[in-house]
């Protein structure tokens, strides 16, 4: 089923400027070549309206605040959306009035339906900071109609039901009929259902083509092309503060903007992160400093933004700033292949190893990459040797699943000596030999040679020990060397 989701964004022009203060508050217009192109609610209560020159808006309340529109900034903070979006469906189009259009329709059962899947589009968007109107319908014609509309409800699933919406909207919004709005008006149509009731070959003649093929894709009795967003070949954004941030709490703000069109970009491009690099820019001129770099390495690649958020919050509460920071550069150079999901009926055993990686990146996150280590199985003999540790995070110098021994988890360091009483060791009471010996004689490459006849001994309450005795001529002592669960 076809179904498109639109997301207007109407104060574009206000939110890509990002003030430093609250604008739901705040008197605020942005102006382009003196007029008011968009403003607050706090300005239209004052009476200021769109198109209002600037030496009115003073007249009328000196208090508004006015800013220069910042095109190039308008155009980042809408990529960057698109690119956010990209996670939902690889059918993202820009379209006109700011708005942007994703085709869902092979995307609900992996959203979990129209509802959740819209729920999560509109948390992407107010992540990026910005003040969005969404609207769903079967048409992207349609979806764009009601998202400009200042009708409630907007969510609509069924073609019959969009035609009943449609033709209750006025003909002002779309964009083909405003050069004749005079002329419909004077004949008395003010709705696209009126507008829809003209003759065809008339209105044509009068309005063009354009009007006409306009209604009957919105009403999906004609096809309409997109031009899809292509995802980039590399990912590097860079977001320019307009203050100086002295706290990590508002770098991970900064970074958490950043995050979601970098998952969007994953997505689209089927790839994964092993690793990622933020830049902390400080000042710059005669007290230029070198960007602080935040590296973020992964046990198992990742494009999950729940999960890299969790991460850089980790390592920047650990972090502390040496100088303001100007600018935040998300860097993810070093990509790979993502790997496929499972489709089978049972649980992926790899799904726990999953889940296991991503405990390891936390912790080393928390702790820090040096103090998280795994075992890691060497081939000797010699228990106390017989494991290394390295860094969660190292590939190198992993090794083979160790052989299968009936040997304890709890080895004691170092081994304890045991008394012997009526030539049998004792701990606690007389031991029992139930199972051995095991000899090991080994070490004479590094000077630590062990000559050892390890047993399986078990007490008088039933506890189970690992216990050996030396073979170096010293009166053949015997040591308790691990203990059973």
């Amino acid at each position: 089923m076809p179904l498109w989701i639109a997301v207007s964004l109407p104060r574009l022009a206000l939110d890509a400027l990002r003030p430093p203060w609250p604008l739901e508050s705040t008197a605020c217009a942005v102006m382009q070549q003196d007029r008011v192109l968009a403003l607050t609610t706090a300005a239209a209560d004052l009476g200021i309206q769109p198109g209002l020159r600037r030496g009115g808006v003073t007249a009328i309340a000196p208090q508004v605040i006015m800013l220069e529109r910042d095109v190039a900034a308008e155009e980042e903070a809408r990529q960057a959306t698109a690119l956010a979006l990209l996670q939902y469906t690889p059918e993202v189009a820009l379209a006109d009035a700011d708005t942007i259009l994703l085709g869902v329709g092979a995307s609900l059962r992996a959203f979990g339906g129209a509802r959740r899947l819209l729920r999560r589009v509109r948390a992407t968007v107010a992540s990026q900071d910005l003040r969005a109107v969404l609207a769903m319908a079967p048409t992207a014609g349609g979806a764009w109609l009601l998202a400009q509309s200042p009708a409630r409800r907007r969510r609509v699933l069924r073609l019959d039901a969009l035609t009943r919406r449609l033709d209750a909207l006025p003909c002002r919004l779309l964009p083909q009929a405003r050069p004749h709005l005079d002329w419909l008006r004077g004949i008395g149509c003010q709705t696209l259902r009126q507008l829809r009731a003209l003759p065809r070959a008339g209105l044509q003649r009068r309005c063009g083509p354009d009007l006409v093929l306009a209604l009957d894709r919105a009403y999906g009795q004609a096809p309409q092309v997109h031009a899809w967003l292509t995802a980039p070949a590399q990912f590097r954004r860079r977001h320019e503060l307009i203050e100086r941030i002295e706290h990590t709490d508002a770098v991970l703000a900064v970074a958490g903007r950043l995050l979601e069109p970098l998952c969007g970009w994953l997505t689209a491009r089927q790839l994964a992160v092993p690793r990622l690099r933020l830049a902390l820019e400080h000042e710059r001129g005669r007290h230029a400093r070198p960007p602080t770099p935040l590296d973020l390495a992964l046990a198992e690649p990742a494009w999950q933004a729940d999960h890299l958020r969790t991460l850089l919050r980790e390592r920047l509460a650990r972090l502390v700033l040496e100088a303001p920071v100007i600018a935040v550069v998300l860097d993810a150079s070093d990509t790979v292949p993502r790997p496929g999901a499972n489709t089978t009926l049972f649980p992926d055993p790899a799904q726990q190893a999953g889940d296991q990686a991503r405990l390891l990146d936390v912790l080393a996150a928390r702790l820090g990459r040096d103090r998280v280590r795994v075992p890691c199985p060497t081939a000797d003999h010699r228990p106390e040797a017989a494991n290394r540790w390295r860094q969660a995070h190292d590939a190198a110098g992993a090794a083979g699943p160790a052989p299968a021994l009936d040997r304890p988890y709890w080895l004691l360091d170092p081994p304890h000596v045991l008394r012997v009483r009526d030539q049998r060791p004792f701990h606690g009471s007389p031991l029992t030999l139930v199972r051995g010996p095991e000899r090991i004689e080994s070490g004479w490459w590094d000077g630590d040679l062990a000559l050892r006849d390890y047993f399986v001994a078990e007490d008088a309450a039933g506890a189970r020990y690992w216990i050996y005795r030396e073979r170096d001529g010293q009166e053949g002592r015997w040591f308790l060397h691990g203990l059973f669960g």
